[in-house]
């Protein structure tokens, strides 16, 4: 039977008169792998954030296990909840030791760390493949070893729901696929904003399409990388076709000048 997760319901926020997002309603079932996508400014980072109690919604609610997040303590939310947000090299300190905050949110106050701890310390590092790393300052990373550095302190953190906010941003080719398959591996629900509709169509078994704060299409990947809809949401030129492998859609640009919704002359990306 089909457990459902997380629930948003009418969820609308906004700053000051701007509307950020708007009636927003979804469900994401357990074991679901879903994509939100949209333009830049589309509302996908905003909506992420009200999922994992960063932003309070002006209006709507947002239900976790069928319990309204906003009345959990921040700490317990952060023990069903896991975020992996774009890569901060802001952070001097080991591998070892950005993996082990994973165990914070379990950890009562002055709860010193058990031998046990340590050893899923080390198997989350061992499987994201940064052995060889543990000891190295978090800084001195490229940029797909910092992301798997915070995909291990997720697998620590062991909660039900993993939300990644971006995570190929910035990243090669390779460790854009390295990360999908990593979590995708991990076998929990996630739920994870992407640029690359194409990363998006192969990984994702649920899409999201977000305009403006508002939800203009989702379902199966097939059913939301249409052509007429992507190239209404995103302004472009584009055929779809399928993918030889895994069968899911596949979108290929037109790279010729378009006149934009603004009026001003654009290039296809």
């Amino acid at each position: 039977m089909i457990k459902p997760l997380l629930a948003l319901n009418q969820l609308s926020w906004k700053v000051g008169n701007k509307n950020i997002l708007s009636q927003v309603n979804l469900t994401v079932n357990q074991g679901q792998f879903v994509g939100i996508i949209g333009t830049n400014g589309a509302g996908k980072s905003s909506l992420l954030r009200t999922i994992y109690r960063y932003i309070k919604p002006s209006a709507g609610q947002v239900f976790f296990n069928n319990r309204d997040i906003w009345q959990q303590k921040a700490s317990q939310v952060a023990q069903q909840i896991a975020v992996v947000q774009q890569s901060n090299a802001q952070l001097s300190y080991s591998v070892f030791e950005i993996v082990k905050m994973g165990l914070t949110p379990h950890k009562k106050l002055f709860e010193t760390d058990s031998l046990l701890d340590l050893n899923k310390v080390k198997q989350a590092i061992e499987a994201v493949g940064l052995t060889h790393l543990a000891a190295q300052n978090f800084e001195r990373l490229s940029g797909g070893e910092q992301q798997r550095s915070l995909i291990a302190r997720a697998i620590v953190q062991d909660t039900e729901l993993l939300i990644m906010d971006e995570p190929t941003n910035h990243l090669d080719i390779h460790y854009q696929i390295d990360i999908l398959n990593r979590i995708k591996q991990l076998k929990k629900t996630v739920v994870v904003s992407l640029h690359d509709l194409n990363l998006a169509s192969a990984f994702c078994d649920h899409l999201i399409l977000l305009e403006q704060g508002k939800i203009i299409a989702q379902g199966t990947p097939a059913q939301v990388l249409t052509a007429q809809t992507i190239s209404q949401a995103y302004n472009v030129d584009v055929s779809v076709s399928t993918h030889p492998v895994h069968k899911n859609p596949l979108l290929t640009f037109h790279y010729n000048v378009r006149q934009a919704k603004t009026g001003a002359i654009t290039c296809d990306r």
